[in-house]
């Protein structure tokens, strides 16, 4: 099974980018649909960004679409999230998850079954 482990969180001004990475350990990467979840204090966890196993489909919250990019890279085992443009609202914990459905995009958290420790993004006004 996989385990992935997020990294990249910060404090960023409004208007600053900055790069989420989610290193996968175990498993066979390719197997497993990822995506990119977030939480805000107070507020339920919410979808942000998912791509299939191969890497050719991608979708995006409506709120992040435009702004936000994720990407993955098999060889090295790991998912990015690009963040530009960043917004005090983009503030929460953001947390990866890997979904064995490898070749469909997961919208919901219950559709996911590894999951991340999460890690903290901060974006001051």
């Amino acid at each position: 099974q996989v385990q992935p482990v997020e990294s990249g969180g910060g404090l960023v001004q409004a208007g600053d980018s900055l790069r989420l990475s989610c290193l996968a350990s175990g498993g066979t990467f390719s197997k497993y649909a990822m995506g990119w979840f977030r939480q805000a204090p107070g507020k339920e966890r919410e979808f942000v960004a998912a791509i299939n196993g191969a890497g050719d489909m991608k979708d995006y919250a409506g709120s992040v679409k435009g702004r936000f990019t994720i990407s993955r890279d098999n060889a090295e085992r790991t998912v990015y999230l690009q963040m530009n443009n960043l917004k005090p609202e983009d503030t929460a914990v953001y947390y990866c998850a890997a979904r064995t459905l490898f070749f469909r995009l997961g919208y919901s958290e219950y559709e996911y079954d590894y999951w991340g420790q999460g890690t903290q993004v901060t974006v001051s006004s």
